[in-house]
């Protein structure tokens, strides 16, 4: 169980705080989706949990304990807006090797499989895939890391709609065994996979009406 308790985060340049007492809980096997407009302090609410940002206040606990940065950052798993910028491997094989020393043609093989990519050459370049496959890729790699949380933003953005349902289908698939938790602007390309749903305004969390879901 992912809880965040009272998390507040104020940056150094900030007048007011970007997250204000972000109550939330998420359990395994639930896909929750974080909505709100773009500024809105979304991708923040991400670098905390996944132990790239610390709060001001507050706690985020996994199963009752509360984590530090360096504990939440082995839990977790962030893949970031239009991850493909994001990639420093040369090639397939070598993005999905970095930090992963003994890393096996067949563990990789394997994931990627998982994510929808068998048969991908491990020496094809990455910014030769299309946006589709750059974000399954993205999420091989998270993957190979075996994260009980698995966080995404905006993992729909710039692709088609017939990409975007694809990259949907197989959210829904990995949340089956994790906590997955999606941030988006747009939380009605996500009605009917999402469990907990909530939108973000001025730094707090409210539960999401039925109606937007949908809307």
């Amino acid at each position: 169980m992912l809880e965040l308790d009272g998390v507040c985060y104020q940056s150094a340049t900030s007048a007011t705080p970007v997250l204000n007492g972000i109550d939330l809980t998420l359990a395994p096997g639930q896909l929750g989706l974080v909505a709100g407009r773009s500024g809105c302090g979304k991708t923040t609410l991400l670098e905390v949990i996944s132990g790239l940002a610390e709060p001001s206040a507050g706690a985020v606990r996994w199963q009752g304990r509360k984590l530090n940065g360096r504990q939440r950052r082995w839990l977790c798993g962030l893949v970031f807006q239009f991850p493909e910028r994001h990639f420093l491997g040369l090639t397939v094989g070598q993005e999905l090797k970095l930090g992963h020393r003994r890393l096996s043609a067949d563990d990789a093989a394997t994931v990627l499989a998982q994510v929808g990519l068998e048969g991908l050459s491990f020496s094809q370049a990455p910014e030769q895939l299309s946006g589709g496959q750059q974000r399954r890729l993205a999420l091989a790699v998270q993957l190979l890391r075996r994260p009980q949380v698995l966080l995404l933003d905006e993992p729909t953005a710039g692709l088609d709609w017939s990409v975007s349902g694809d990259i949907l289908a197989l959210l829904a698939q990995l949340a089956r065994d994790r906590c997955l938790l999606v941030v988006s602007h747009e939380p009605e390309l996500f009605a009917g996979i999402t469990g907990p749903s909530w939108q973000l305004v001025e730094g707090k969390l409210r539960t999401m009406p039925q109606e937007l879901r949908a809307a």
